[in-house]
């Protein structure tokens, strides 16, 4: 029944989420298989993988800044269409899901343009050396190219997911990894391209699962159908109001890793390129060390906001509660696996020992917190599922903004030195995902618990 009406009202919640979760997890690990099958074949070259991997890692916050802009209007768009959908009105749900294509499509051309033009003195400012420049340019050029196509993936994805197809959501990145799995070797050793042929293959990649969601969208098995290209302004404030939270959240990151690239450039000295290649190492083990819990989320916020639509509260209540349980568990085993074996992790990227080993010690201490971050998943998923759009961005905001990029400025000079930089990540993960995930609990949860509808948003 999920499958074919994506009515959620029904049935055992901890199983819905499941079926939802599990397609959405495996899709999530294809996802990361974008960058992380770049990031293989980059940092295996036979000549320069370790400084274009340093290049690669230079790249990150632009990249992130680019999938803010489709996180934004699919947070939004998919929440409140879902919501829709639970109180039985269709017609609105589609008017929303068309203003979110419109807008990933006018942000995706603008984003183009802007980034092309200012690449070399962005990627200057944000850590890029003359030795690192290079490769990163050489990437990014090509790789922004593609931003149309992956604001379309990434941010009309979650339609599919949310409509009760996840399996054909998961086919959406399955496409494109299993494309950019073949292209990689061919456009970088075979053709000889370099770190030019990764991002090419990327871009590729991006234009097949692009594709491959518009088919389906505008196809007749979709319960939602996307008819026109339409901005309705009456929806859009909306949207962008609870969007904003997943968009604060990637803008956020993107600039605490600006910060951190300056910060292990400044305190690393001659040992800069080795620090900032091992940042991009750690940040590769955090999306896939991520990504298992973010598929559990995902589902359990189609949930929560089907049933909040419904005003079935009790199974509101049900889906965060197996949510938050699940997430931890999970982020448990990951901590565990990373603390325990950071070094064959590491060496899946790079075979230079030393990179190897500095990424291993590093990692102990970014990851030190981990499983906390299962509180701060479940907190932020409820804020946005239910659109408290107020309580879930000041969440953005406090993990990166006030605690992690103050601490990254802060703790090298303290006596930590550049060790500095990766404790703030830790510091900021239980302090951060604590305050979030109690003031859910007295917001919404407990309120939820009584049959309430947890007070204002």
């Amino acid at each position: 029944m999920i499958r074919r009406t994506g009515d959620f009202s029904g049935g055992r919640v901890s199983l819905i989420i499941l079926r939802l979760g599990m397609p959405m997890m495996l899709a999530e690990l294809v996802h990361v298989l974008y960058n992380i099958v770049d990031r293989m074949y980059i940092g295996h070259m036979a000549e320069g993988g370790t400084l274009a991997l340093t290049g690669l890692g230079i790249c990150f916050p632009l990249i992130t800044l680019i999938g803010a802009f489709a996180n934004m209007f699919s947070t939004g768009g998919t929440t409140l269409a879902t919501i829709a959908r639970g109180e039985k009105n269709d017609g609105k749900a589609a008017v929303i899901m068309e203003t979110t294509f419109f807008m990933l499509l006018l942000c995706g051309g603008a984003l183009t343009v802007l980034l092309e033009l200012t690449a070399p003195v962005t990627l200057r400012w944000l850590g890029g050396t003359d030795e690192t420049l290079a490769p990163a340019l050489a990437y990014f050029r090509i790789y922004v190219l593609g931003s149309v196509p992956m604001l379309i993936s990434l941010g009309m994805n979650s339609f599919i997911n949310a409509q009760g197809f996840p399996k054909t959501g998961m086919g959406t990145v399955m496409l494109g990894a299993a494309m950019n799995i073949v292209l990689d070797p061919l456009l970088i050793f075979t053709f000889g391209m370099g770190i030019r042929g990764a991002a090419l293959a990327t871009v590729l990649s991006q234009i097949a699962s692009a594709l491959w969601v518009l088919r389906f969208l505008c196809g007749k098995r979709a319960v939602l159908r996307l008819r026109r290209v339409h901005l309705d302004p009456k929806v859009l404030g909306p949207i962008v109001r609870l969007g904003i939270t997943g968009f604060t959240f990637r803008v956020t990151n993107s600039v605490t890793q600006a910060i951190v690239n300056v910060m292990l450039r400044a305190w690393s000295g001659p040992l800069s390129t080795l620090y900032i290649g091992a940042m991009s190492l750690i940040n590769s083990l955090r999306e896939i060390m991520s990504l298992p819990n973010n598929g559990i989320v995902s589902g359990g916020q189609s949930v929560m906001s089907f049933n909040y639509g419904a005003k079935l509260y009790s199974r509101v209540s049900e889906s965060i509660r197996f949510t938050f349980l699940s997430g931890l568990l999970i982020n448990l085993m990951m901590w565990a696996l990373v603390m325990l074996v950071p070094e064959p992790l590491a060496r899946i990227f790079t075979a230079d020992e030393q990179l190897i080993a500095t990424t291993a010690r590093c990692a102990r201490i970014f990851f030190g917190a981990f499983p906390f971050m299962a509180l701060q998943q479940a907190g932020q998923a409820t804020f946005v599922a239910l659109n408290y759009p107020k309580y879930a961005l000041l969440f953005s905001l406090l993990r990166k903004i006030v605690l992690v990029a103050p601490l990254t400025l802060l703790l090298p000079g303290l006596g930590l030195g550049v060790d500095g930089v990766f404790w703030a990540e830790m510091i900021s993960q239980v302090t951060g995902a604590t305050a979030c995930f109690l003031t859910m609990v007295h917001v919404i949860w407990r309120p939820l618990s009584k049959g309430a509808t947890g007070g204002k948003h």
